[in-house]
């Protein structure tokens, strides 16, 4: 599919100009065209081009001072591509256009068709820095607002807090509960950083088995083990001059937690079965929803390792401990998730509203979230009420009484039927249970104990 754009020519030469616009036209791009180099400037300054293409010899300016008056009168965001031509090419002139920013430049004379190619190359190049910009901007507004959601004293802390840290290469340890939001503040430290052009690597330690975790973290040669058929990079040399993510650190076998100890105090690791040791230059971002302090006392986790990983500590509170952020959340999420699902939302029952801040939310803004996206898919019209909420997608049978009263009974109801049909798919293995219900074992212990399901 061809890139069509608005594009301005700037050259003395009325026939050349008139031919080179014609030919711009019938390749579909929008094309506007002056004489006057002075004409071509003011023209830049008024309208917003994706490309303009000028001439180097003329009698009011040159080109090149034309690229260079706009280069330095243009933010760079903002600025259009630039193509130089001329009949008098020089090394000095290229270079001095391409250090001025022109992408490329024609010698006179050029055949229509390389004008076409280039021109093609040069506006699909503007749109995809058009793209980078905009995916930037989002990230970088996400990372204003936060993409955590509280207007609570502890999470405007806490924000303050990432803020900082995001200045510095720190190694920083998130603990909280499963469901606080622990990769999302790892990701924003990692998109506020001086590293956020470069990768972040996120490991989720739990969710890989021991026998091949080091090999992921730290990769592997080709014959180092059964099954190792290619040499592979590891997550660290991947995340080389970015940032690594170890999600559930507190799963680490204590081999593994020796070695990356080494990683954090040398700098450097080696992979299994290589002779060669690899330096790297990654920040590292742990995170556990263990007691790590705890596990250090009773010899579960190197000490060493835990306080190289406290290094900026970060603590995510439990949505129950802030519940003044409730209100904003469900708001959040009902507009995410209409938006996604084409469903017209206007807003949330007052009861319902009532019953969601009274609720305690063991597994904190992830549960919250799940529920909201629920009761956005089955909302009858466009206002949920207590009746919406179901995670199975039965209506929850009606009760009397309160809306707050009825919309807690759903929940409840919901919440065992949920852990009934997951156990029972799951032929009673919690960890498998756990997996399908898309929650850690300790918040499956949690409800299991809470409704005394055996």
């Amino acid at each position: 599919m061809r890139h069509r754009g608005s594009i301005l020519l700037v050259d003395d030469e009325e026939k050349i100009l008139k031919a080179l616009g014609r030919a711009l036209r019938d390749a579909g791009h929008e094309v506007l065209e002056t004489t006057s180099a002075r004409e071509g400037q003011r023209l830049l300054a008024e309208r917003t081009f994706d490309l303009f293409i000028v001439d180097n010899v003329m009698p009011e300016k040159s080109g090149l001072d034309l690229i260079r008056d706009y280069v330095a009168a243009t933010p760079e965001g903002e600025r259009a591509q630039a193509l130089m031509m001329t009949a008098h090419a020089t090394i000095e002139s290229a270079i001095e256009a391409m250090k001025l920013g022109a992408l490329d430049y024609l010698q006179k004379p050029f055949e229509i068709d390389e004008l076409l190619m280039v021109v093609r190359r040069a506006l699909d190049h503007q749109r995809l820095r058009t793209e980078y910009r905009y995916l930037r901007s989002e990230r970088d507004e996400q990372f204003d607002h936060y993409g955590i959601i509280g207007r609570s004293r502890v999470m405007e802390e806490l924000i303050r807090r990432a803020e900082r840290v995001a200045a510095t290469k720190s190694t920083v340890l998130i603990t909280g509960e499963t469901g606080t939001g622990k990769e999302l503040v790892a990701r924003a430290i990692h998109n506020r950083s001086a590293q956020r052009d470069m990768p972040l690597i996120k490991v989720n330690c739990a969710a890989i088995p021991e026998s091949l975790l080091e090999s992921e973290l730290f990769g592997h040669v080709r014959g180092a083990f059964t099954g190792a058929m290619a040499t592979k990079k590891g997550k660290f040399a991947l995340a080389d001059g970015g940032t690594i993510f170890l999600d559930e650190i507190g799963t680490m076998s204590p081999a593994l937690q020796s070695k990356l100890l080494r990683v954090l105090q040398e700098r450097e690791f080696e992979p299994l079965g290589a002779e060669r040791t690899e330096r790297v230059d990654v920040r590292v971002i742990a995170a556990s929803n263990r007691d790590l302090r705890q596990m250090v006392a009773e010899g579960k986790f190197q000490e060493d390792l835990f306080y190289r990983l406290n290094v900026i500590p970060i603590e995510l509170p439990p949505l129950r401990e802030r519940r003044e952020d409730i209100p904003a959340l469900v708001d959040h999420f009902v507009r995410k998730h209409a938006q996604r699902t084409g469903r017209r939302i206007d807003r949330v029952d007052d009861g319902v509203r009532a019953a969601l801040q009274q609720y305690d939310w063991p597994g904190n803004v992830r549960e919250l979230e799940n529920t909201i996206e629920r009761a956005v898919v089955l909302a009858e019209g466009p206002v949920i009420t207590a009746r919406a909420v179901s995670v199975v997608g039965v209506a929850a049978p009606q009760t009397t009484g309160l809306p707050s009263l009825r919309l807690r009974q759903n929940i409840e109801w919901v919440e065992r039927e949920t852990i009934r049909r997951a156990l029972e798919s799951a032929r009673g293995v919690k960890k498998d249970a756990a997996e399908l219900m898309g929650i850690s074992q300790r918040a499956l212990s949690y409800y299991l104990a809470k409704y005394r399901i055996d």
